[in-house]
């Protein structure tokens, strides 16, 4: 969960622009209210990992914008959408009490980092991490995520839900916008982070005096969704992908997919045009979004899981912005875009 404290400038030990991954106090500002909040998402029943700030930090003429993140622990589905709601009313309430604002919106401004809501996800049997088998990436997760490149334009109708959303979701801003997946690369819709796959002898190698006697840990592999943003609705996003995961474990031709959309370089790089030619992209609008949900909406109405009058009801909202072409026609037109911006600043 990524979010923006919006307060006023502050000009002794400023903060570097772009660069607060990991920043602390001083040059943070914020620490204590996102400590704060760890504390009462604690309390509340949330399963914390960690907080720390993140790399969005500017200043206006007379405002500066904090980036902070707040990770969670793997939970069962309904807990960890719960948890997260929850935990962006926490934050808020305790912004409305430090005096400052706070967004969850994808976009504050042209060219800094957007905020997005990053899910990672693992599947278990009988208390088995099934995402890992001989210490590599399963095929049963190359077929989940295969489901979800699969559906990953129509995710967005539920993750990517107002026209800014779509002002994040560009080339070289950390953010996907070609449908692909990989372990590197930040630019993708799904990433498959660093796990220690195997590494249950660490300790040992490092200190050849230790004993080697650690037992067997089970893996924390996850893989994740990097598209939906702080507009999405964190109870259809999470269905939504887990609905994609079953129809990937379910096609006969997942392994395949997962083969040819695995991007294991920076796809930007003019060396790899090919690779970049040969990837569909995300939709640019929510106008286009829309569209997508239509085209695929047989995959998240099967087993009656999404309603039809709720997906009718979805497309509706969706293309009731008319935001089609948006990013073309605002482009450059910093005005616009700042207007366009604090329309949707204080998304839910």
């Amino acid at each position: 969960m990524e979010y923006y404290v919006i307060s006023d400038r502050e000009d002794f030990y400023p903060g570097v622009d772009q660069k607060g991954y990991h920043a602390s106090e001083p040059y943070a500002k914020y620490e204590n209210l996102r400590r704060e909040a760890l504390l009462y998402v604690a309390q509340a029943g949330g399963k914390i990992k960690y907080g720390h700030s993140e790399v969005g930090c500017f200043m206006t003429e007379d405002k500066l914008y904090e980036q902070h993140e707040i990770e969670f622990l793997p939970t069962n589905a309904e807990d960890a959408v719960d948890q997260l709601v929850i935990a962006k009313w926490i934050v808020r309430m305790l912004g409305y009490r430090y005096g400052v604002e706070i967004s969850y919106a994808p976009k504050i401004i042209v060219g800094k980092a957007g905020s997005g809501l990053h899910f990672h996800m693992l599947i278990e049997k009988d208390g088995k991490n099934l995402l890992v088998e001989d210490s590599k990436l399963s095929p049963l997760a190359k077929r989940m995520i295969a489901g979800i490149l699969d559906s990953a334009d129509a995710l967005t109708a539920f993750g990517n839900t107002i026209p800014t959303s779509y002002l994040r979701l560009v080339p070289h801003q950390e953010a996907p916008t070609y449908i692909c997946w990989g372990d590197r690369n930040r630019s993708v819709v799904v990433r498959v982070p660093l796990g220690w796959t195997g590494a249950n002898n660490m300790i040992a190698d490092a200190n050849p005096v230790e004993c080697g006697c650690q037992g067997p840990k089970e893996s924390k592999q996850t893989y994740e969704f990097r598209v939906a943003d702080g507009s999405a609705d964190p109870h259809l996003t999470v269905a939504g992908l887990i609905i994609a995961s079953l129809n990937g474990i379910r096609r006969a031709d997942s392994l395949e997919m997962a083969e040819k959309l695995y991007a294991h370089v920076n796809i930007f790089s003019p060396e790899f045009k090919e690779k970049l030619a040969s990837l569909n992209q995300l939709p640019a609008s929510c106008f286009e979004s829309a569209d997508v949900l239509d085209k695929k909406r047989a995959i998240f109405e099967a087993d009656g899981i999404f309603p039809k009058g709720m997906i009718d009801s979805k497309i509706k909202k969706l293309k009731s912005y008319n935001d089609k072409g948006l990013s073309e026609r605002i482009y450059g037109k910093n005005e616009e875009i700042k207007t366009l911006v604090e329309q949707y600043i204080h998304i839910a």
